[in-house]
């Protein structure tokens, strides 16, 4: 049975729970290095320790993703995306997964109450900082290198306390709520250990 569009534009657009970074005037060093992390275009490939690791990885989170993204392609390039951006940013991919379904649920079209956009409910004010006017928040790979910088923005800011870097991220720094929200998706749906047979090696 198929929806009528303006069905399926009501069902995207639907406001997510989360989502809400609060502006801070950048240094001009920052703003620049930001800018720089968020328009280099490399490839998306993720890099693992083994093509073994790549394939269970990808094998297992497709598994647990299937029933909020049922199209097994674009699953899969979601979830190579979001392995290359949180690497490429020194974060955790699992985290990353963790912090997505909190924010979003996985809905690539989720809009906040306060206006934040995508799987990884960016502000809008974000590209007027760091983006161009090219950059799409709707767009996967754009909303998640976005994402992932602002993230790790906030680490660097916050020397590492992730407690503390959430708390920025969701604009309610101080507050457990959503830290542990997303430490509890992390750990209770997305936690993964390498293949034994692959460290054996």
């Amino acid at each position: 049975m198929r929806l009528p569009a303006c069905l399926i534009l009501t069902l995207c657009a639907l406001p997510a729970l989360a989502g809400n970074q609060q502006y801070e005037p950048l240094a001009a060093s920052v703003r620049a290095a930001l800018h720089a992390a968020v328009s280099d275009q490399a490839s998306p490939e993720p890099r693992f320790a083994s093509m073994e690791e790549k394939l269970q990885w990808l094998g297992e989170m497709s598994k647990r993703l299937q029933r909020r993204m049922p199209d097994p392609q674009a699953r899969i390039d979601f979830l190579k995306t979001v392995h290359y951006e949180a690497t490429r940013a020194g974060l955790d991919p699992q985290m990353v997964l963790g912090l997505i379904q909190v924010e979003s649920g996985f809905r690539k079209y989720a809009v906040s109450g306060a206006g934040a956009r995508g799987y990884m409910q960016i502000m809008p004010f974000w590209v007027r900082l760091i983006g161009n006017d090219d950059s799409n928040l709707f767009h996967m790979r754009t909303n998640l290198r976005f994402g992932c910088t602002i993230l790790r923005h906030y680490l660097d800011i916050e020397k590492g306390d992730l407690y503390r870097a959430l708390g920025r991220y969701n604009g309610s720094l101080g507050q457990p709520e959503y830290p542990n929200m997303v430490r509890g998706a992390w750990e209770g749906a997305w936690s993964w250990r390498r293949p034994a047979l692959a460290e054996a090696r």
